[in-house]
């Protein structure tokens, strides 16, 4: 029963942290060790990104018209436009795709703990103040997923291949790259959602296969629960987020990152002061 309980609060974390630039993964490092449930370490390694397939779920449900190149209420040119947006998609994803499948477990044991977490969080919430200080009344060059060019579409990717490093925020990572650029913020946060479909399928299905799929009964009811909450919870979480920004920039969640790294690291010193 406890158990269900830490797992209906990682999915809760899930949901709202993936969508908003706060880094999700870096949130499930830090409350499943305060929660310390009884799982396996493997499983809880697997668990945290696997979990992630339940807040892209609530992606192609907001946006199914808008992903789906077959709708018969689409026409033609509205079909190919939607081919184009895949196709750009994909695109941005190759940096993060190679990375990945090369050096995933290297990064894993490199910063898949709360002391690089914190540092990413710092780093990154410094990034988000300086960059909107710096478009303060400048008008977006691209306010449209269709005026992205090639060489956009990378450089949004390599933001999303630095979010490899938890902590990093793929959302935050990508939603930075993109207002460097000029991109629109309604347009970096949407185009964000859309590059998560490929992204995260993958590394679940990376995670999969490195756990090998042996589930006891209670570790796959544990798994589907977390991908339930996190499925809700990310569907108040992108409406949240896409109202908010229509007339707010992203500081806020710059300033509330700085705020938590800089928790994390007195804790961490505190607990090495006394270990």
């Amino acid at each position: 029963m406890l158990d269900i309980i830490k797992v209906i609060i990682l999915g809760i974390v899930e949901g709202i942290a993936e969508w908003l630039p706060i880094s999700s993964t870096g949130h499930l490092i830090l409350v499943g060790d305060l929660l310390a449930p009884s799982m396996s370490e493997e499983f809880m390694e697997m668990f945290n990104v696997v979990i992630q397939l339940g807040a892209i779920m609530a992606v192609v449900v907001i946006y199914f018209h808008k992903l789906n190149p077959f709708s018969p209420k689409k026409t033609q040119k509205q079909k190919l436009l939607t081919w184009q947006m895949w196709i750009k998609v994909l695109i941005a994803s190759i940096p993060a795709g190679v990375v990945g499948v090369l050096f995933n477990d290297i990064l894993d044991e490199i910063f898949y703990k709360p002391f690089p977490v914190a540092v990413m969080l710092i780093l990154y919430g410094v990034l988000f103040i300086i960059v909107e200080d710096r478009n303060a009344g400048r008008k977006a060059s691209v306010t449209r997923i269709s005026n992205l060019s090639v060489p956009m579409l990378l450089w949004i990717g390599f933001f999303q291949m630095l979010a490899l490093i938890p902590g990093t925020s793929r959302s935050g990572a990508t939603i930075v790259g993109a207002l460097i650029i000029g991109v629109s913020r309604e347009v970096a946060a949407e185009f964000t959602f859309f590059l998560a479909i490929p992204a995260m399928f993958g590394a679940s299905f990376l995670k999969l296969v490195k756990f090998g799929f042996a589930f006891t009964g209670a570790e796959l009811g544990l798994l589907l629960l977390g991908c339930l909450v996190s499925f809700l919870l990310s569907i108040v979480s992108i409406k949240f987020l896409m109202s908010y920004i229509k007339k707010n920039d992203f500081k806020i969640f710059g300033y509330y990152r700085i705020i938590l790294g800089g928790l994390i690291v007195l804790m961490t010193l505190i607990r090495m002061l006394f270990a």
